[in-house]
This record gives structure tokens, C-alpha cells and sequence, in this order.
């Protein structure tokens, strides 16, 4: 049987570590940001929401209603913020909204 040592990891440091050895980081970012979207804009907006998709650093949102994606695309660089700080760090740079 293996000899348990007493070097312990916080479980946060591990995922990190293992996210980055694996590469896994765009995928994570992608569900995140789905997520974020989610929570900031509410069940109203997330009623019309179709698709979310990140992709180089831009989000884009797929919108059933042309009166809510006019009045989202006139505050895109609040969306962006938003979802940024949410994150805790820069994920998005720009919105296109569909």
C-alpha cells in the first residue's frame, strides 16, 4: 500500500493546473460566458435568447426579437463589461448580436 504524504494542494490549484496541462481552457470559457450571460440579463432576456456562442474573444447572441437586440446593441460595451467582471478577467471584447 502507498505511503499518503502530507503535501496538500488546495482542489482550486489542481483544476487550474489540470485545466492548463489539458488545454481545456477555451471550452471552459465558453460554458462560463454562457453562464454569465445567463445571470446578468435575466429570465426576460434569456426568454428571446437563442444561441451563445464565444469565439475569438467575441460573443455572439442569437435573438428571436429585433426590438430587444436593437435595444441590447446600444449598450454592447456594458454587456461586455459586465460579463468581464463577472469572469474576473477579460474573456470578451466584442458582442455581435444576431
Amino acid at each position: 500500500m502507498a505511503k499518503r504524504t502530507n503535501d496538500s494542494e488546495p482542489i482550486s490549484d489542481v483544476l487550474k493546473g489540470f485545466i492548463e496541462a489539458n488545454n481545456l481552457q477555451k471550452g471552459m470559457d465558453a460554458v462560463n460566458v454562457r453562464d454569465a450571460w445567463k445571470n446578468l440579463m435575466g429570465p426576460g432576456v434569456n426568454n428571446y435568447t437563442n444561441e451563445i456562442m464565444l469565439k475569438n474573444g467575441t460573443l455572439y447572441v442569437q435573438l428571436t426579437s429585433a426590438v430587444l437586440r436593437e435595444e441590447l446593441s446600444y449598450g454592447r460595451a456594458k454587456i461586455v463589461t459586465m460579463i468581464n467582471e463577472e469572469l474576473g478577467r477579460e474573456v470578451v471584447r466584442d458582442v455581435v448580436l444576431r
